[in-house]
């Protein structure tokens, strides 16, 4: 007999009813550590009271009004991430995949408003992860994805991860835009090639292309920059982000340039409950830790702590651990062992690790994790490492 819930998902047999900071705990009263943090959504750890009294005060005035009225919290949650970005507008979403969507009809818009309207196709990266929808599974094109709900979405050509061979080979006079992750997160906590984010930027102005960045996972602090472009110096035309900027509350939003977001006039696109009072009144608090003095210091500086730690791990368990990548506290931890093997042995050492593809466990923690949490967590992934061993 089927399940209540559809049984769509893989769970772990752990079920949690409070948090705190980077610790989770469960109905017996069983804490674990938590180096997930919702898959890179907790930014500033579970129950944080900034962002519990910023709900809350919220919820006790309004929840929801729909995008027939204007919004204050919308507006100054715009306002905020206009001043720290490339943005000169934002649209605001429920999830990450409504925010790659509402970037892929954007791209589209742009080149229909200027009269090309025979460009519409997007090159996208093997290996690349936008979202659920029927839209964005079309977009990244992985048979694991796509398998079963055929036909595609038409319009997006696929090239490697880091080709920029490959993208300057797939542009035809129907394309219309480039769209990737700054750093795979589902596809392995894969970097592109130094100075290759730039290089793409470059050609994309060259060819009168739009660039599109997939910021849902890497942004708003995750690698030690407010968003992970920033690194190589360079502005999308579009950007996607999501988890993050609702510490746990959903939220997700498009951002755009003027120029790209000129054909998103009245009608054209929407939705209910994006950017409703509650979710925006998060996502400015959010906003307001993530960019205050020193926050993000700290976060470079938690992330070479955390990264000398599993170096040493590599290079204590090598039949278990064969290296460690990524950016802050985006970490993929490559293993030579089989990824779930570690992740499951980290159960019964009371840790949370999140697997991706290509053999890898990804360490997301809280933005705000202590040098001490760090240590916590190195010393259960060791007596992950050492369970593995025994059994291999």
């Amino acid at each position: 007999m089927i399940s209540p819930v559809l049984p769509t998902y893989a769970r772990a047999p752990l079920s949690f009813v409070k948090g705190q900071g980077p610790w989770l705990e469960t109905e017996d009263g069983t804490c674990y550590l938590d180096m997930g943090a919702g898959i890179a959504v907790n930014s500033l750890g579970h129950a944080n009271p900034i962002l519990v009294a910023a709900l809350t005060d919220q919820a006790r005035r309004l929840w929801h009004t729909s995008n027939l009225y204007d919004i204050p919290n919308q507006q100054a949650l715009a306002e905020r991430l206009v001043e720290h970005t490339f943005a000169d507008t934002v649209f605001f979403t429920n999830s990450g995949t409504e925010a790659t969507e509402a970037s892929v009809k954007m791209v589209r818009k742009y080149f229909d408003h200027i009269g090309q309207s025979e460009r519409y196709r997007i090159i996208t990266c093997e290996g690349s992860f936008h979202g659920r929808t029927l839209g964005m599974i079309s977009a990244a094109g992985s048979e694991k994805l796509t398998k079963g709900f055929g036909p595609m979405l038409e319009g997006f050509d696929y090239v490697p991860y880091g080709d920029l061979d490959a993208i300057k080979a797939a542009i035809t006079p129907e394309t219309a835009a480039v769209m990737l992750e700054p750093l795979l997160g589902e596809g392995g906590i894969v970097p592109l090639p130094e100075g290759m984010l730039k290089d793409i930027r470059a050609l994309c102005d060259e060819r009168g292309l739009l660039l599109v960045l997939d910021e849902i996972q890497t942004g708003v602090g995750r690698t030690g920059k407010l968003f992970a472009h920033e690194w190589a110096g360079v502005t999308p035309d579009i950007m996607a982000i999501a988890k993050g900027i609702g510490g746990g509350f959903p939220l997700g939003a498009c951002l755009a340039t003027e120029r790209a977001a000129a054909g998103m006039t009245a009608g054209t696109h929407g939705t209910t409950f994006g950017g409703n009072p509650m979710a925006c009144a998060v996502g400015c608090a959010v906003m307001d830790e993530v960019t205050s003095e020193g926050f993000l210091e700290n976060v470079n500086r938690l992330a070479g702590h955390l990264r000398q730690g599993l170096e040493g791990l590599v290079a204590s368990h090598p039949d278990v651990f064969d290296s460690v990548r990524g950016e802050g506290l985006m970490i993929g931890l490559k293993c030579n062992a089989i990824n779930m093997d570690v992740i499951n042995a980290g159960y019964a050492a009371h840790l949370l690790t999140v697997p991706a593809a290509d053999n890898v466990i990804r360490i997301l923690p809280p933005l705000n994790i202590t040098i001490e949490e760090i240590d916590e967590a190195l010393k259960r992934l060791d007596q992950a490492a050492v369970t593995v061993e025994g059994n291999l």
